[in-house]
C-alpha cells in the first residue's frame, strides 16, 4: 500500500481553508439518503449508514441536518432520488484519477463530468482500469501529537485496523471499509485529534506516477480540483506523486 503523499498533505491544508461548508453538507447528506434508501434507517443493521453518520459528525453536520437526510433517503419526507456513479480517468503523465459522483440526473452528471475531463488534457477510462490501481478501504489521519503511538496501536487494532503507520508528524490508520465507523467512533471516544478521515481509494504501492515537471503538475492539480469543485462529485482520488524538487515549487505558489 502506497505510503503518505507530500501532495496530498498540501491539498489537505488547502482543502481546510478553501472548502465551502455548505457544499461539504450538501455532499454528506446525499451520502446519507443514499445509504438510507439502500439500506434503512438502522445503523445496526446498515453499517453503511453509521460510516455516513460518522462523517457527518466528524464534519459537524448539525444533528437536524443528519436526521432529515435519513428520513429523506428512507421516503419519510419528499426528497430527490439519487444514485452512485464512478468514473475512471486517466490524466495527463499516466496519473489515474477516480471520482465519486452522487446524482439526481445521470444523463447531466456524466456529459458535465466528460467535459471537465476533455477540456484538462484527461480521459475517461474503462471500468477497472484505474481502479484495480488502489485499495478502497478506511482511512484515518492523526497528527503524531495528538496520542503515543502505542495507545493509539491498541485502540485502533482492537476496533478493527489493518494497518497503522506513522510518518511525517502523522499517524495513518487503515482499515476495511466496514471497519472504520467502529474505528472513528473509538477514536472519538477517547477525545482523540483527528485530520481527516473516511472511506476512501488510496494506490497501491508501486501504482503511483511521480511528475517532475511544475507546470504538468499544476495542471493535474487543477483538474483534481475542478472536478472535486462539482456540485455532484462526491470525492476524487489520485495516485499523483510529485518529486521533491517539484513539491519545493508547488509549496511556494501557496
Amino acid at each position: 500500500m502506497a505510503g503518505h503523499s507530500k501532495w496530498a498533505n498540501i491539498k489537505h491544508r488547502k482543502d481546510s481553508v478553501d472548502r465551502k461548508r455548505g457544499l461539504l453538507f450538501s455532499k454528506l447528506a446525499r451520502e446519507i439518503m443514499v445509504a438510507a434508501r439502500l439500506g434503512g434507517t438502522d445503523v445496526a443493521s446498515n453499517n453503511r449508514l453509521r460510516i455516513a453518520i460518522t462523517k457527518a459528525r466528524g464534519a459537524n453536520m448539525p444533528k437536524d441536518n443528519i436526521e432529515r437526510a435519513v428520513k429523506k433517503g428512507a421516503g419519510e419526507l419528499e426528497g430527490q432520488n439519487f444514485e452512485e456513479v464512478m468514473y475512471e480517468v486517466f490524466a495527463s503523465g499516466g496519473v489515474g484519477i477516480i471520482v465519486e459522483a452522487v446524482t439526481d440526473k445521470k444523463s447531466r452528471t456524466t456529459p458535465e463530468i466528460k467535459n471537465i475531463i476533455n477540456k484538462n488534457n484527461a480521459n475517461l477510462a474503462e471500468a477497472n482500469a484505474v481502479s484495480r490501481l488502489f485499495q478502497h478501504c478506511g482511512y484515518v489521519q492523526i497528527p503524531e501529537n495528538a496520542v503515543a503511538e502505542e495507545a493509539l496501536m491498541e485502540v485502533a487494532i482492537e476496533a478493527g485496523a489493518e494497518d497503522v503507520r506513522s510518518g511525517d508528524g502523522i499517524y495513518e490508520i487503515i482499515s476495511p471499509p466496514e471497519d472504520f465507523a467502529a474505528i472513528s467512533e473509538a477514536i472519538n471516544d477517547r477525545e482523540i485529534a483527528v485530520n481527516e478521515s473516511g472511506i476512501r481509494f488510496l494506490p497501491l504501492d508501486g501504482t503511483e506516477v511521480v511528475i517532475d515537471d511544475a507546470e504538468e503538475a499544476r495542471k493535474i492539480m487543477k483538474l483534481i480540483d475542478i472536478l472535486d469543485e462539482h456540485d455532484d462529485v462526491q470525492s476524487v482520488y489520485s495516485n499523483l506523486e510529485v518529486s521533491d524538487r517539484v513539491l519545493a515549487e508547488l509549496e511556494q505558489d501557496d
